[in-house]
């Protein structure tokens, strides 16, 4: 019996693992769309310097140490070049890594261009027009209403958390 314990605990264990190492599925078309625009000569491969640029072009601050540490590690056969399916494996690893609570200070920080610490009406409407919505700016107003808890017609880092925490992205 206990042995038959231990083999259930290892498959669940085994199940959390390889749970926890998915990716969304647009991340997964971004991760795909990136490989084939490097992969020009359609090799099914990559070079440590165009793993540098995609990493930091899907927003991952990268070191040329991190990078060569990476290559090393899934350029097993030491060709310098990573082949798709384990640069999959690295960027689903490289996503999961991520600090739900970083992405959503740095979402933040694409509102607040000025660094003041806060969303105003202004900065929302100009994001909101960037991403083609056609909002009023009652609508816009109503959505700040909703969230500030201070009552200061903005939205801060704590409001905008909060608003983020309550979504299923967090």
């Amino acid at each position: 019996m206990q042995q038959g314990k231990k083999t259930t605990q290892k498959s669940l264990v085994q199940i959390k693992k390889k749970a926890k190492q998915e990716i969304t599925e647009d991340q997964k078309q971004e991760v795909k769309e990136a490989f084939d625009l490097f992969d020009t000569d359609r090799s099914g491969t990559i070079d440590q310097h165009e793993v540098k640029v995609i990493l930091r072009a899907l927003g991952f601050d990268v070191q040329k140490q991190e990078v060569l540490a990476l290559m090393k590690e899934y350029d097993k056969e030491e060709t310098g070049r990573i082949e798709y399916s384990d640069y999959v494996d690295l960027m689903t690893r490289k996503y999961n890594e991520r600090d739900p609570q970083d992405e959503i200070v740095r979402a933040f920080k694409l509102f607040d261009d000025d660094c003041s610490g806060k969303i105003t009406l202004k900065k929302l409407k100009k994001v909101a027009k960037e991403l083609g919505e056609n909002l009023s700016d009652q609508e816009l107003q109503a959505m700040i209403d909703e969230f500030d808890k201070d009552g200061d017609g903005q939205i801060n880092i704590d409001e905008f958390l909060s608003i983020m925490k309550q979504t299923t992205i967090y």
